[in-house]
């Protein structure tokens, strides 16, 4: 079996995401590559709910578990971040946000309340179909979490913080 690519294309109101589309399945077509629209660029919100969920890689969540469990344990978070990022655990959510957590340093990217909103259409669409989103609900669970100690406005990497309100521990020495 012969797999696929997805491709997904990214811009504001305008810019020429249809007729790119368009010229890219005629490209890919003349090759003699099978070409499946999904939908077309602008998407509904059950749609963009899911992209979101494909592309805010939801690993960081556990990721960030592990560095709350291995300072706990005594270990340098900073430390097990740089043996995790030489493995299969290597990732640019954990060279990125993990940073961001061990640093502490939480200013606005992508904001909690934008991933709670998002957060909530997946869970929504969710219910509708009959589908639980296990790691979906916990990761909004943390969110809301750090909304309530006054996180909305911060990183999503804060994610972090809601877990330490949580176990009662901070991985840094603030």
């Amino acid at each position: 079996m012969t797999r696929g690519r997805f491709i997904s294309l990214e811009g504001g109101e305008g810019v020429g995401k249809s007729t790119q589309l368009r010229a890219l399945a005629r490209e890919l077509g003349g090759r003699g590559l099978e070409v499946v629209e999904t939908r077309e660029p602008g998407g509904s919100p059950g749609a963009e709910a899911i992209r979101k969920l494909l592309l805010d890689d939801q690993d960081w969540p556990v990721e960030a578990e592990a560095l709350l469990f291995a300072a706990k344990n005594g270990a340098d978070p900073a430390r097990v971040r740089e043996a995790l990022m030489g493995g299969f655990a290597g990732s640019k959510i954990l060279e990125v946000h993990g940073e961001r957590m061990i640093k502490g340093t939480f200013d606005p990217g992508f904001r909690i309340s934008l991933h709670q909103k998002d957060l909530n259409l997946a869970l929504a669409g969710a219910r509708e179909l009959g589908l639980n989103l296990p790691n979906t609900a916990n990761a909004q669970q943390v969110f809301s979490t750090c909304a309530a100690i006054g996180g909305s406005g911060w990183d999503h990497s804060a994610l972090i913080k809601g877990l330490e309100h949580m176990a009662n521990f901070s991985i840094r020495k603030d």
